[in-house]
């Protein structure tokens, strides 16, 4: 029996609530909220012939990106391939997507979502899969693209319509193109103020265009809508930026000690990742965490040798050099030097360009190595979007490569590097103060303290703007 979603793609099954359920559990994963895998479970359990949630269970968890859950993607799809005679064109095409990125062919799986895709534009969960895997992929072109080419499909009568525009509007601040970004993604938050990747999107604007007061107030004026979401953690993060952008350090740890530590783990890795950020950037910059890294390390402690993702290995190096357990910072490496001679092409060839340098890189700097650090990281600033992530998030890349050269005294390069971030972010007081510390090392004492009162006259900015607000 053949049924439609609310977007008017078929799918195989003989009960329409079957239909319902399924939607309501994208619907929590859309939202990031609540426990869309768990909703399924008890789909399957009643109905194990139901092919989409199958589908729906292991398309889920490819995107966790951790070897611990890999047994039951890999049971869900086996399950879902089971039933292929039953299975739809559109859900066989979900089939080999998810197959694909099990046998580690990430970038194979994004290209057969998008076939999906190229017949059947009003698929969100393809949509959604595959805008989520360019992210963790770095594939910043696609992010924007491959929204767009299923635009056409799409208005304000489908149903759905906010989370096409809150992807596009990531893709469009990932490319540069800020202005439609934040139209497009206040836009979704308009529609549905629910949205948190909606409201994740214009906070990724708002970061980068160095509007950090417009962030903090964004953020905070609607934080009913997404602190009780999956995705409250690294919207914290988010509002982190901003105050860590203006020196604002109580604020910083506030953020961190209430919202971004915990003694249970949420098996969300953003917990992790985000923590371990913010944390090493707290770190570059001078500032005492007292001791924070110890709690986050014992989280770490599983992921040693999990080298699925380039992306998380370094969060963990971060936290291990940092909290001085060399032993399992020796085990990362280990793993990724390993990890680089597999056949599986996506991810080794994330690590070895981009996350080994880096994860070296990191123990170098906590060696206090500082030239060995520099010389690794230099080569690789612009390629660090095969990293993953977004561009705030690997930020971190070009601080420690920048902080080690002040280290280390290499002054000029210092100057050159934190110039470049002046001019694209002249808002931001820590770029002032880097660039202050550089020219003062390079002998440009003038030109240093113009920098000193340029950083001291924006956080003064910045603190009056706050009061009025």
């Amino acid at each position: 029996m053949a049924l439609v979603d609310r977007c008017g793609v078929a799918l195989t099954g003989d009960c329409s609530t079957l239909v319902d359920r399924l939607q309501a559990a994208h619907d929590e994963l859309l939202h990031y909220r609540g426990d869309p895998v768990g909703m399924v479970d008890e789909i399957l359990a009643e109905r194990p012939d139901f092919v989409m949630g199958w589908v729906f269970k292991a398309a889920v968890l490819t995107q966790a990106m951790e070897t611990r859950i890999y047994d039951d993607m890999v049971h869900a799809l086996q399950r879902a391939e089971a039933l292929w005679d039953k299975a739809n064109e559109r859900e066989r095409g979900h089939i080999l997507a998810i197959r694909k990125w099990v046998d580690g062919d990430f970038y194979g799986a994004v290209e057969q979502w998008d076939a999906v895709l190229v017949d059947h534009p009003r698929d969100l969960l393809a949509l959604q899969l595959a805008h989520l895997s360019d992210v963790l992929l770095g594939d910043t072109l696609n992010q924007r693209d491959r929204v767009a080419r299923v635009l056409h499909a799409w208005d304000e009568s489908a149903p759905g319509y906010n989370f096409v525009l809150g992807f596009h509007s990531f893709g469009l601040e990932e490319c540069g193109d800020y202005a439609r970004a934040e139209e497009a993604g206040r836009r979704a938050v308009a529609m549905d103020p629910q949205d948190s990747y909606a409201i994740h999107a214009v906070a990724h604007v708002l970061e980068m265009m160095g509007r950090q007061g417009g962030g903090v107030w964004w953020l905070g004026s609607r934080t009913a809508d997404w602190a009780h979401s999956n995705f409250a953690n690294h919207l914290w993060w988010h509002k982190s930026l901003y105050h860590l952008d203006l020196c604002q350090y109580d604020a910083v740890f506030e953020i961190f000690d209430n919202h971004l530590q915990s003694d249970a783990k949420s098996g969300d890795k953003y917990e992790e990742l985000d923590a371990a950020a913010l944390l090493w950037r707290l770190n570059l910059y001078g500032v005492d965490v007292q001791g924070r890294w110890d709690r986050l390390a014992d989280k770490w402690e599983h992921a040693a040798e999990d080298t699925l993702y380039a992306f998380n290995d370094v969060h963990a190096m971060m936290t291990f050099v940092s909290d001085n357990r060399l032993d399992l910072a020796q085990r990362v490496l280990d793993a990724n030097e390993r990890y680089v001679r597999s056949e599986d092409e996506a991810n080794v060839a994330m690590t070895r360009e981009v996350g080994l340098p880096f994860c070296h890189a990191i123990a170098a700097f906590a060696a206090k190595d500082y030239e060995k650090a520099v010389d690794l990281l230099h080569p690789i600033r612009h390629r660090t979007a095969k990293l993953g992530g977004s561009h705030a998030q690997r930020d971190v890349i070009h601080l420690t490569l920048i902080e080690a050269a002040l280290r280390c005294g290499r002054y000029k390069l210092a100057r050159a590097l934190v110039s470049e971030r002046t001019e694209l972010k002249p808002t931001s007081p820590q770029n002032w103060l880097m660039q202050a510390r550089a020219l003062r090392g390079a002998g440009d004492a003038a030109r240093a303290e113009a920098a000193q009162a340029q950083a001291v006259a924006l956080q003064t900015l910045r603190l009056a703007e706050q009061a009025v607000a």
